[in-house]
């Protein structure tokens, strides 16, 4: 069954992880993210966790297309409770310390681990644009 946009928005903002899929010159590019939702925006840094380098590809993926899609889904043994949600949006990076402050803020009341070791940046912001999810059955997405 197709999700209305508040259910989708609501499912979305209570998962603990995201996929972010970028395009690049070498084609699609997904990776899981942590995120916060402030009402239709979504926010992730780039965090302190080791990485190979600090160019990361989905910075120069955004640079060359700000499109993005960022996908959260609930996945469990019984097939009836399968749902998934997808944020269709325009994404900006920046280090601009006015943005990043207001951010780190909100990741960290989601993550306990980011109020002890608040990631750098940058910060990449994507205005949702479109809102698209699907669940097997209403009781998928039944609030608790």
């Amino acid at each position: 069954m197709r999700l209305e946009a508040a259910t989708c928005s609501r499912l979305f903002a209570a998962s603990p992880v995201a996929r972010l899929a970028t395009s690049g010159r070498n084609g699609p590019h997904v990776v899981p993210i942590v995120f916060a939702l402030d009402h239709d925006r979504v926010v992730t840094m780039v965090d302190a966790k080791p990485k190979s380098t600090r160019r990361l590809q989905r910075l120069a993926n955004i640079a060359g297309d700000s499109r993005v899609a960022i996908l959260v889904d609930h996945f469990a043994a019984d097939w009836s409770r399968l749902w998934w949600v997808r944020a269709d949006g325009k994404a900006e990076v920046t280090d601009a310390a006015e943005q990043l402050d207001p951010a780190r803020s909100l990741l960290a009341a989601k993550y306990p681990q980011y109020r002890e070791q608040p990631p750098p940046g940058p910060l990449i912001t994507v205005t949702v644009e479109r809102w698209a999810g699907w669940a097997a059955s209403p009781e998928a997405v039944s609030q608790p």
